[in-house]
């Protein structure tokens, strides 16, 4: 684990300082927003996604595009991405452009336009990116629709891209109220990694930060679901040229103990040819020709997901009777040995593979500072280590309930 030092300016802002790769002269700024699709409302569902794009639009010292082009001219590389937790913007380059980069995230923070010219074709733009990646794509309308059927009062009803009648209504005064109201100093992390000290990074932070104003009270997301009561089922009509089905089960918090072994089960399950999931339903029995499993770990309670892409002419019910089939077996019979090792050792060369680079490791500890708690992430190693194959069972059983599912089938209609 990479050590970091961390300082507090007076209006909340949080900076973490992460030194890595000295003499590469690499460095990544990166800024996270505590909002995601989970602090949005019904009707006004997709919102913390549209901000996202509109970041890169005019500030008062800005034109629209200036923030890509200046990144592109010092030779660096700038992104973004919106979640349900939260939102994440980051720049790369070397270390010499480490005080223009916090100056850009200082401008976007207090002075973005937000003009409902820019507003109105950016719009167009997520609309297109939904219909895209959702609307026109199975695996990706799947998804979503999960979620809809899992969570019936939480906003992880909604994924972060929104509902497209929700898109097609925004108006130019939401947006400014969601930014006005999330975009604040004491909402927001900065990490500045890489190959630069932390004299000059908490330097230029504070010059940068130090005078910009919180706005107003952030509210509390008071939204808890229900405990489920029963096991869920729907299908789903889509023209799709073959059948695909999703399974999952509710989960607890990121924060949770079981969150690490709901993540090895994920590797067990999914990872590798050598991965039951993959053996039996790919290799062996040729029923599918993908097959996903993971737990998503997220503020809130959310899903343990399976999801397979079944071969032309398989019905996604023999699939499902197969996955449960290896479920109950993960349950009931022992685990061998050698499976139990080639899961730690995959969780294990992912860990190592995160710490490789700057930008690795500042998505990884942003990830957990903006969800709100970094311990589970010192944990995380000893935990995979001491990991039992009876631990592994335990946890299926606690979880891989049937009472606690949402099963959804997607189809052509009439087939």
């Amino acid at each position: 684990m990479v050590k970091f030092n961390k300082t507090k300016l007076k209006n909340g802002l949080q900076i973490y300082h992460i030194p890595l790769n000295k003499g590469s002269k690499v460095i990544s700024v990166d800024i996270f927003y505590k909002v995601g699709s989970r602090n949005e409302v019904m009707g006004k569902s997709g919102i913390a996604h549209m901000l996202e794009h509109l970041n890169f639009k005019s500030t008062k010292n800005l034109k629209a595009g200036e923030f890509d082009r200046i990144v592109k001219e010092f030779g660096g590389v700038d992104n973004a991405s919106t979640g349900f937790d939260y939102t994440h913007y980051f720049i790369k380059c070397s270390n010499e452009n480490l005080k223009k980069s916090i100056q850009l995230f200082a401008e976007l923070m207090q002075n973005l336009s937000l003009k409902d010219k820019e507003f109105q074709p950016e719009r167009d733009v997520v609309a297109e990116e939904r219909r895209w990646r959702t609307d026109n794509n199975p695996l990706g309308y799947l998804f979503y629709r999960l979620y809809n059927h899992a969570f019936i009062y939480h906003p992880y009803h909604w994924t972060p891209i929104g509902f497209s009648n929700d898109i097609k209504n925004w108006s130019i005064d939401d947006i400014k109220e969601f930014h006005k109201t999330y975009y604040q100093p004491k909402n927001a992390i900065l990490l500045i990694t890489g190959d630069v000290s932390k004299k000059e990074a908490f330097e230029y932070a504070k010059e940068a930060f130090k005078d910009v104003k919180n706005t107003c009270e952030i509210p509390t997301v008071h939204c808890v679901e229900p405990a489920q009561d029963g096991a869920k089922r729907a299908i789903l009509h889509k023209d799709s040229p073959t059948q695909m089905l999703a399974i999952a089960y509710k989960v607890p918090s990121f924060s949770h103990p079981d969150q690490a072994v709901l993540n090895a089960l994920g590797e067990y399950l999914s990872t590798g040819k050598s991965s039951v999931l993959q053996k039996t339903l790919v290799e062996e029995k040729q029923l599918a020709n993908q097959v996903f499993a993971y737990a998503m770990s997220c503020v809130d309670e959310n899903l343990f997901v399976i999801m397979a892409v079944c071969n032309p002419d398989v019905d996604a019910t023999e699939v499902e009777k197969n996955i449960l089939e290896i479920l109950s077996d993960l349950k009931t019979k022992p685990i061998n040995d050698d499976e139990i090792q080639r899961v730690k050792n995959l969780i294990k060369s992912d860990f190592v593979y995160s710490f490789d680079s700057a930008s690795k490791v500042a998505n990884l500890y942003g990830s957990y500072l903006a969800r709100g708690d970094i311990a589970p992430l010192f944990e995380l190693e000893n935990r995979i280590e001491n990991l039992s194959k009876n631990e592994l069972q335990d946890v299926a059983n606690r979880y891989f309930v049937e009472k606690n599912s949402t099963t959804i089938i997607l189809k052509k209609e009439n087939s």
